[in-house]
C-alpha cells in the first residue's frame, strides 16, 4: 500500500460551544464540551436534530460567519479556531452524490488538492496513494457516475485523505448503502486510519458495524451538552436503556413498531407490465419487470446497490418515461387527471399527467431531501401541495398545522429547510408529500437519518397510510430501502431487484 500521507493527528476540542443558526429560535447545538485526543477513534452518537451533523460542520470550519448564524464558546483544531484550521480537518457527508464533482474519478480525488495549492507534480502521487488507502482499484479515467454508491463514497474519502487532514470527520457515510457497501466503506475507513493514524469522529445512527473500529463513544443530549462519554462498551451497558429512551440507537434494543394490518390487500391501485426503465434513454437499468401496488399493502423494493431501485420508483411514480411495456393507473385513480401537452400517452399512464394531477395521486418522497425543497421555511413548504391544488386557505392552514405536530415538526414551522438535520428534513419531506393527500406513495429510503424514537414514528405514519386514515381509505405503499426492518414492521410484500431483471421473492 502506498503511503496516503502520515500527517500529524490533530486534537480537537469544543469548549462550551453552541451554534444557531440565523432562522431558527433556538441553538442547534449548545453548551458542548470535550477534547479529543490526537489519533483517537470516536463515534459521536445523539437523537435526530441534537446538533451532531453541525457540530462536524464546526468542527470541519465550513459553518459560515456571523451572517450564518451565531456560535457561543469556541471549537479548537490543535489549539486554533476550527475556522482557521480548514487544511487541518477533512468532512466526508451522507450523500456521495453531492461530493462527486468531477467526470473521472482521478480528477474528483485530486479536486481538494487543487484548492490547497498543491504542487501539481504532488498531486497525483497524493491521489494514486489515497485511492490505494482506501481501496478503490479503478482506472483514473473512470467515469464516476459508473460507480456504485459504495464506491462514490471511497472514492469522497479518498478526496479527503490525498488533503492529509489530521482529523477525518464522517457525517452518516453509510446511511444510503446496502449493507455489502456499509462495510466496504467501514473497511476503507479502517485502512486509511491504519495507513495515516488521524484522528476520527463519525457519525451514524446504526452503529454495530462500526463498533470495532471506535475506541470511544459521545453522546450529545437533545437539549445540548452531552450525557455521556466513555468507552463503548461502558456507555451503552451502563446508560442503554437510558440512551435507547432518548432515541439513540443501541445494539440489541429494537424500536417499537406498528400493529400487523388485519385486513387482506385491496384492488390493484398501479400496475407495471415488462417495464423497463432507465435513467437515459437507450441505458435501461432494468427490467422487464412486472409487479402490482394494491390498497392496504406495502410493496418494499429491494437489493443491492446500483441496480436501479430508485430509478423504478421515479418511473412508477410518473417521473420518468419507461423506456419499454408500460405502467398503468386503476381507472378511479387516473381519472380526471389532467394530461402533459404533447405527451403520447394513454390516460392510465401517470408519466402523461401534469405536475398537478401527480400530487393528488402519486406522492413522491426522494432519496436525497435537498432535491425537493422549495421553499424558504418548513411551514412555506408544506403549504406548496395544497396551494397548487387551490385549497381554500383554513383548510391549507388546518392540513399545514396537523402536519407539523404530528411529525414533530411544530417548533421548527419558522426555519429556513436547510438548517434542519439529515433526519429532520426527511420528516419534513414526508410531511409536505402528505399534505396532498395522495392515493399512492413512492417512499424511497424513507427512514434513513432517523433516531431509533423518530423512526418508530415514521414508520407507524407509513402504516397508517396502509391501511387508512381517513376517508381515502387505505393507500398504495412503495418503499425502497435497505432497512429489512421496515419492512418487517410494515409486513411488506418484496420485490427484489437485480440487474436486468426483477423477481418477486
Amino acid at each position: 500500500m502506498g503511503d496516503a500521507g502520515a500527517a500529524r493527528p490533530a486534537t480537537l476540542e469544543a469548549r462550551g460551544w453552541g451554534w444557531r443558526y440565523a432562522t431558527r429560535r433556538a441553538w442547534a447545538a449548545s453548551e458542548t464540551s470535550f477534547t479529543i485526543e490526537a489519533g483517537e477513534r470516536v463515534l459521536l452518537l445523539g437523537a435526530s436534530g441534537s446538533g451532531k451533523s453541525t457540530l462536524l460542520q464546526g468542527l470541519a470550519g465550513v459553518l459560515g460567519g456571523a451572517d450564518e448564524g451565531e456560535q457561543e464558546g469556541s471549537l479548537l483544531v490543535d489549539g486554533r479556531s476550527a475556522a482557521e484550521a480548514r487544511g487541518r480537518v477533512g468532512l466526508v457527508l451522507q450523500d456521495p452524490d453531492s461530493q462527486t464533482i468531477l467526470a473521472r474519478v482521478g480528477d474528483d480525488a485530486a479536486f481538494g488538492c487543487e484548492n490547497l495549492g498543491v504542487a501539481r507534480e504532488e498531486i497525483w502521487s497524493r491521489v494514486r496513494a489515497a485511492l490505494d488507502a482506501v481501496g478503490l482499484d479503478v482506472p483514473l479515467d473512470r467515469s464516476t457516475a459508473a460507480l456504485s454508491g459504495g464506491q462514490k463514497q471511497r472514492l469522497a474519502l479518498a478526496g479527503v485523505v490525498a488533503m492529509r487532514p489530521g482529523a477525518v470527520l464522517l457525517d452518516e457515510p453509510t446511511a444510503n448503502l446496502d449493507p455489502a457497501g456499509v462495510i466496504e466503506v467501514r473497511d476503507a475507513v479502517a485502512r486509511v486510519l491504519d495507513v495515516t493514524g488521524a484522528t476520527l469522529v463519525v457519525i451514524e445512527h446504526r452503529i454495530d458495524a462500526w463498533l470495532p473500529l471506535v475506541d470511544r463513544v459521545i453522546v450529545l443530549a437533545p437539549g445540548g451538552g452531552v450525557v455521556a462519554d466513555g468507552d463503548p462498551r461502558t456507555v451503552l451497558t451502563e446508560r442503554g436503556a437510558e440512551l435507547a429512551s432518548a432515541g439513540v440507537w443501541v445494539p440489541g434494543i429494537r424500536p417499537s413498531s406498528p400493529p400487523r394490518p388485519v385486513a387482506s390487500p385491496g384492488d390493484v391501485l398501479l400496475s407495471a407490465e415488462r417495464l423497463v426503465v432507465g435513467r437515459a434513454p437507450g441505458s435501461p437499468a432494468a427490467g422487464p419487470l412486472d409487479l402490482d401496488v394494491r390498497a392496504g399493502e406495502a410493496l418494499g423494493i429491494v437489493g443491492p446497490n446500483g441496480v436501479g431501485k430508485s430509478t423504478l420508483g421515479l418511473t412508477l411514480a410518473g417521473l420518468l418515461p419507461a423506456q419499454g411495456g408500460i405502467v398503468r393507473a386503476a381507472d378511479d385513480v387516473a381519472a380526471g387527471a389532467a394530461l402533459v401537452r404533447g405527451r403520447r400517452r394513454e390516460r392510465a399512464d401517470p408519466a402523461a399527467w401534469s405536475s398537478t394531477a401527480l400530487l393528488t395521486r402519486i406522492g413522491t418522497v426522494l432519496q436525497e431531501p435537498e432535491h425537493q425543497i422549495l421553499r424558504s421555511t418548513v411551514r412555506d413548504e408544506l403549504e406548496v401541495g395544497p396551494r397548487a391544488l387551490g385549497i381554500e386557505a383554513g383548510e391549507v392552514a388546518a392540513r399545514v398545522d396537523e402536519l407539523l405536530e404530528r411529525l414533530r415538526l411544530a417548533p421548527l414551522a419558522g426555519a429556513n429547510p436547510y438548517t434542519l438535520s439529515g433526519g429532520e428534513k426527511r420528516r419534513l419531506t414526508v410531511a409536505a408529500m402528505l399534505a396532498a393527500r395522495p392515493r399512492i406513495v413512492v417512499l424511497d429510503e424513507p427512514t434513513y437519518g432517523q433516531d431509533a424514537r423518530t423512526w418508530s414514528e415514521l414508520v407507524a405514519i407509513i402504516a397508517a397510510l396502509r391501511d387508512g386514515v381517513d376517508d381515502r381509505g387505505p393507500l398504495g405503499v412503495i418503499t425502497i430501502t435497505h432497512d429489512d426492518a421496515v419492512l418487517d414492521a410494515l409486513a411488506a410484500r418484496r420485490f427484489a431487484l437485480t440487474a436486468p431483471t426483477g423477481v418477486p421473492a
